[in-house]
């Protein structure tokens, strides 16, 4: 057998051969991860989210709670209905915010009630304090604190038309609520001149009692809504991330299969370049199969170390 000294010896010695072809597999490797990363963060922040005794209400054809508004006083007729414990109205926003490394986006602001909280008990204030109603006090969630300009405690953040302190960071237990900044439902709904409700959350009072709330939700023309289970309602939203999914693995294969090309090329130009020693090991005795089996011993190494 050829002395393994003599492949990592040249690995040494080929240094820009060696760091290209690394550093080819090191991106590839990265790039898949990265996307597989993102697409399994979402399915499991979507899915995870939700409790079975929750439901989500909201506008007959909305399939988002961004984009449903319905009228307050449906509120009213829910909270009688037999099986319903608690009943929180809300509303969503999105407001334009910059990101630390400078360009804007999108961050969703919702407007809860007093019984948010309690409906999601998973949810806790992780740094400073819960806002207080009618002091344009805000909470964000510790990714937003993360990423973006004046999200920080005690910094002020624009919404709408005037700036609101940060005065506590959400700790959502990696739930989509993760993405979310919180306020008092009535100061969200006077800054953007909206009385409406997004949606409704309703604690069913026991498993028993759910089928028999989505049943007079459904019937009643009053009311005019859509029912979904909380867990139901966020697993449903995965279905956003499937072109992203798809795009993902596509994009990961095109990528390794050039990879490997590039690999491929790259030790096949050092074997071409290495003729001599090659030649040498054969005046030697090596056998074929043996320097064959030393290249890709080589090979094995590069990309591993990438």
């Amino acid at each position: 057998m050829i002395p393994i000294r003599y492949n990592l010896r040249s690995i040494v010695v080929r240094r820009v051969g060696t760091i290209m072809t690394v550093l080819g597999v090191a991106l590839t490797v990265t790039v898949f991860v990265s996307i597989l990363a993102m697409i399994q963060g979402l399915q499991n922040t979507f899915v995870d989210t939700g409790d079975p005794l929750n439901l989500i209400l909201m506008r007959k054809g909305s399939t988002s709670e961004v984009y449903s508004f319905f009228n307050r006083d449906v509120k009213g007729i829910v909270e009688t209905i037999d099986g319903v414990e608690t009943v929180s109205g809300e509303i969503l926003v999105l407001i334009n915010s910059p990101r630390i490394s400078g360009e804007p986006t999108n961050i969703i602001v919702r407007g809860i009630s007093d019984k948010s909280l309690a409906l999601r008990p998973q949810i806790k204030i992780s740094e400073g304090r819960m806002f207080r109603p009618g002091f344009r006090e805000i909470v964000v969630s510790g990714s937003i604190s993360k990423r973006f300009k004046n999200a920080k405690v005690g910094d002020s953040l624009k919404i709408g038309r005037t700036p609101w302190t940060v005065v506590g960071l959400l700790d959502a237990a990696r739930t989509a609520y993760d993405s979310e900044a919180w306020a008092d439902y009535n100061e969200i709904a006077d800054e953007f001149e909206r009385p409406v409700y997004s949606s409704l959350i309703v604690r069913a009072q026991n498993q028993a009692a759910i089928k028999g709330i989505r049943e007079r939700v459904e019937e009643d023309r009053r009311l005019k809504l859509s029912v979904f289970g909380e867990k139901e309602y966020f697993a449903s939203q995965t279905s956003a991330a499937l072109p992203i999914q798809i795009l993902g693995y596509l994009v990961g294969a095109i990528m390794a299969i050039g990879s490997c090309f590039a690999v491929m090329n790259t030790m096949y130009a050092a074997t071409t370049y290495r003729t001599r020693e090659i030649a040498t090991l054969r005046v030697l005795g090596f056998k074929r199969r043996n320097i064959l089996l030393s290249f890709m011993l080589e090979s094995i190494v590069l990309s591993l170390l990438g």
